[in-house]
């Protein structure tokens, strides 16, 4: 498949880790490891068929309420798996950054995220977004408060204004949103950004979501009709 030049941003909502682990009879932790696999593939995925930026949804605001146990095993497993990708996606052009509130991750945590921003800032690759203690409502109540302390009229706020003081300035809006494992919600993710975004669900668990996976949403896509409402 040539690299397409159409569809600029994917969104995913990658569910179905737990599932997966369950049905093959193994612990969370294993269907979350595979999960990390899967992303590595669809990153060099989408740099095969130019799609320029990929937002996925790592960590929500609500998966706080999770044992203490997954929280924790989640956050090492990020931080784990950035130390030891890192390399390899700064030699391939990925260029990281994180949206969400980075306040509430641990200072470990905060550093390793950091750090792979600043090693591949300057990347021309895929723009590779992870949702970090992410919550599309925390956002937009964050966008609001930046504005208020900025001092900006209310007669002077539209929509651009409140787009560029959101986690995603700069990024264009997803074309497609994917959720994996079947599920039928949007689970408070990318809420302002994915207005005219294709939604598309598959009931691939996120660990079984590879390159052919990808090629067939993007397919399905080709095949709608876009009206951005009208």
């Amino acid at each position: 498949m040539e690299k397409e030049s159409e569809i600029k941003h994917v969104a995913i909502i990658m569910d179905g880790n737990r599932r997966w682990a369950k049905e093959h009879n193994l612990p969370s932790a294993a269907g979350h490891k595979k999960g990390v696999t899967s992303l590595r593939n669809i990153v060099r995925a989408c740099d095969e068929l130019g799609v320029k930026y990929l937002t996925v949804y790592a960590f929500s605001t609500e998966n706080w309420k999770r044992s203490k146990e997954e929280v924790d095993f989640l956050m090492d497993l990020v931080a784990v798996t950035l130390k030891t990708e890192l390399d390899d996606m700064d030699r391939e052009g990925v260029k990281i950054s994180f949206i969400g509130d980075g306040s509430r991750l641990s200072n470990r945590l905060q550093k390793v995220t950091f750090s792979a921003q600043e090693k591949t800032k300057n990347n021309a690759g895929v723009n590779l977004q992870i949702a970090l203690n992410y919550g599309s409502r925390d956002e937009i109540v964050h966008a609001v408060k930046s504005i208020i302390d900025e001092g900006i009229k209310s007669c002077d706020i539209n929509e651009d204004v409140i787009s560029a003081h959101l986690y995603t300035k700069n990024i264009p809006n997803p074309d497609i949103l994917i959720r994996t494992g079947g599920e039928k919600r949007i689970s408070n993710y990318l809420l302002w950004q994915i207005a005219y975004s294709e939604v598309i669900v598959v009931d691939e668990y996120w660990p079984e979501f590879d390159r052919c996976s990808l090629i067939k949403c993007i397919e399905e896509f080709k095949r709608r009709q876009r009206r951005y409402g009208k």
